[in-house]
């Protein structure tokens, strides 16, 4: 092994390590608070300048900054698709398993992380690392095979090297999430091969706000934790200049929160009874110990809006502190900076064989430090960019297409006593082509992706390459105006990650020693997806059905051997196969009127999703760890004029096929109910009530690393007041 002959070559002397390390918070953290400070000047200046729109403004036909509730009236529309190769689709006739958050299901979901706001769709976990950190789950899949986008970019953080890591994404700013699965995913690159999970947050204004400005802010308090949160964001019209107009974009979030509230024990009954505490009374209760969190972030960003396109730039500053809880008995705390720039710009015209061209850049420079006992242990640091040129093909009577290049490098290294990975530089260049063929009833999809990737680590002269080949198809048919069939088939190959080849040390954060594969080579995926969708005035009805098949299929499993007092985690490959499914029906029951509490549409909804997920040519146990169980969710609404009301219950299965060294987890149900208040006319001012685990249910999420030690939150309650202008 490497580390046997290059012990703590990636690292620093004790001595060394500390003074270069502080040195670099120090600096690192006076540039951030002075970007900050100058996004909050930014903001305020251009906010006293800025006459107000008039009060009258429809709030439902402009951009709006954060989402609002549409009125009954105006909710009959089909949700179109803005990712991938074939924006502006309906999602109902697309030959991909998708979801898109309504603006009023996204306000209402809203946590303080994107996996936490994200779980309760459909085929959707979460990592659940805390508050502070939580990645979405597609499909049991995590890490690398899950690409979380900002505006079709990646993150360009450290989210997917491991679980404690935040996605450097603030969830409270976001107008509108896309996620998507598919052929038009190609797009993307590999590491989407599990799904993509794009996130819209409209700091680069594409269009015009109706009477040059519009904004709204967003207080919120939460019982659970204490915890206090703002966000805020603006877009202005600065300027006139011929056919073109000059838009200024401001926003602002912060979170506050103390530990979190759980209805018993922290540490499961399972691991009570195997490893009991000498003082039972010791035993932690009521409270999880260093899970507060602390997150500021702010961006301002200039946008050129003319006839046929836009050209935009923004930078972002981000600042979260929170704790790892059940990292010892001093804790783990994680401070993430990271500072991003961006350049987006779209035109429309005569390319040749193209007729729009959408260029895509992001540079950012990100820093992750673990303290340990107050003093700083590790630092990791991430400085990369991600640019993309996209070219819209003209097509013809009924066929179009997209074709475009892609290129990601990424600089990370870790730096001190507990770095479990050497600095490493990621080159990635992927070229791409989609294809669509349309008749009135048929609809064919094609396309694929070359893809190079090399990883470099200087520190231990290991440089490794490879070259992937992904391929898609599919076909569609309308079975009537009501109702859609598609089924798609894919091949892609995915580069093993820094981290699956080169981990080798401990990670205190996770309490685990990682150790990777030299020798892992491409993974290959062969999957076949059905989807089923139905629609009318009453009743909606979609359905997913999925299979894939690996080769060289790489995950991290326990050994049961131990190294410097820390579990041993090896990354393996072998040959798997996930199938499941994912379903949601609605139901319209009625409406009813009165002059005390306007119009009410009343409706029922369900949903259902499943995936198993096994070794292939295994003898014995060939469970995976941490898959998901079965898990639904039944929901009633009244959505009106003047207020909404929801109650649902979320449900977990137990989760019975463990690996070894891992635990079972049980089964369990939450209940929820949301109101929100909207008095006026035009929904510009709301005031949300919502209730969470109203039955104060001890709930262990069996895809978190830290399910044994800590429990999802008790019964919270959260009042948040909104407001548009």
């Amino acid at each position: 092994m490497w580390r046997a002959n290059n012990e703590r070559a990636a690292v620093f002397s004790d001595m060394q390590c500390c003074e270069s390390v502080e040195m670099f918070r120090l600096k690192s953290k006076k540039s951030y608070t002075t970007a900050l400070r100058v996004l909050l000047a930014s903001t305020a200046l251009c906010t006293a300048w800025v006459p107000v729109a008039s009060a009258a403004e429809d709030a439902s036909t402009r951009e709006s900054t954060i989402p609002y509730t549409a009125p009954p009236a105006e909710r009959d529309f089909e949700e179109i698709v803005v990712s991938g190769a074939f924006e502006g689709r309906k999602l109902s006739e697309t030959i991909l398993g998708g979801t898109i958050l309504r603006q009023e299901d996204l306000a209402r979901q809203l946590a303080g992380s994107l996996g936490e706001t994200l779980k309760r769709q459909p085929g959707i976990s979460s990592t659940f690392f805390g508050p502070g950190a939580s990645r979405p789950i597609i499909r049991g899949l995590g890490g690398d095979r899950i690409r979380i986008l900002d505006f079709g970019l990646g993150s360009i953080d450290a989210s997917s090297t491991s679980p404690d890591h935040a996605v450097a994404i603030e969830p409270a700013l976001a107008k509108r999430i896309e996620i998507l699965r598919g052929s038009a995913l190609l797009v993307y690159g590999s590491s989407a091969a599990g799904g993509a999970i794009n996130v819209f947050d409209g700091r680069i204004p594409t269009k015009v706000p109706e009477g040059g400005f519009d904004g709204a802010v967003r207080y919120g308090h939460n019982t659970g934790d204490d915890g206090d949160e703002f966000s805020g964001a603006f877009n202005a019209e600065l300027a006139k200049i011929g056919d073109s107009s000059i838009l200024f974009h401001g926003d602002i979030s912060y979170r506050d929160t103390d530990d979190y509230s759980i209805p018993g024990f922290a540490r499961s009954a399972q691991l009570r009874a195997s490893d009991p505490l000498a003082d039972p009374a010791d035993e932690p209760r009521d409270i999880v110990a260093n899970s507060a969190t602390e997150t500021l972030s702010g961006s301002a960003g200039l946008s050129a809006v003319f006839d046929n396109g836009f050209f935009g730039a923004n930078v972002r500053a981000l600042d979260s502190e929170y704790g790892v809880p059940g990292s010892g008995e001093e804790g783990v705390t994680i401070d993430i900076e990271q500072t991003r720039f961006d350049l987006h710009g779209e035109l429309e015209g005569n390319f040749g064989l193209f007729k729009k061209a959408k260029f895509r850049f992001g540079y950012a420079d990100y820093l992750q430090l673990e303290i340990e006992d107050g003093a700083v242990g590790t630092v990791f640091s991430n400085e990369g960019f991600e640019g993309r040129l996209d070219f819209v093909e003209k097509g013809g009577d009924n066929w179009n297409g997209s074709t475009g290049i892609q290129v990601r490098s990424r600089d990370f290294s870790a730096v001190g006593e507990e770095a479990f990975v050497p600095p490493t530089l990621t080159t990635q260049i992927g070229i791409y082509t989609v294809k669509e063929l349309s008749t009135d009833s048929w609809k064919f999809e094609f396309g694929g992706r070359f893809e190079y990737t090399k990883h470099t680590s200087d520190t231990l002269g290991i440089t490794r390459s490879f070259n992937g080949v992904s391929l898609s198809a599919g076909a569609g048919y309308n079975l009537s105006d009501n109702s859609f069939f598609g089924v798609s088939i894919s091949r892609t190959e995915r580069a093993p990650s820094t981290e699956e080849i080169f981990s080798n040390g401990p990670h205190l954060a996770t309490e685990a020693f990682e150790i990777g594969d030299l020798s892992l080579g491409l993974e290959t995926a062969i999957g076949i997806e059905a989807t089923f969708n139905y629609s009318d005035e009453i009743y909606s009805f979609i359905a997913n059905v999925f299979l894939t098949s690996y080769d060289d299929f790489v995950f991290e499993v326990e050994t049961g051997a131990t190294l410097d007092d820390l579990a041993v985690f090896q990354f393996n490959a072998g040959d798997a196969q996930f199938y499941g499914f994912e379903t949601k029906a609605e139901f319209q029951l009625g409406a009813s009127s009165s002059e005390f509490w306007g119009e009410l549409d009343y409706s029922f909804d369900a949903q259902l999703d499943y995936v198993r997920a096994t070794l292939r040519n295994v003898s014995g146990n060939n469970a995976l760890p941490r898959i998901p169980p079965l898990s639904a969710l039944i929901g009633i609404s009244a959505i009106g004029t003047k207020f909404d009301l929801r109650t649902e219950l979320e449900y977990s299965a137990g989760q019975n096929r463990a690996t070894d060294f891992e635990t079972t987890s049980d089964a369990y149900w939450l209940w929820n109910t949301y109101f929100t208040l909207h008095p006026f006319e035009n929904r510009g001012l709301s005031l949300e009530v919502r209730a969470t685990n109203l039955t104060n249910t001890t709930a262990r999420q069996h895809t978190s690393f830290l399910k044994d030690v800590v429990p999802l939150p008790g019964r919270t309650f959260k009042i948040s007041l909104r407001a548009e202008f």
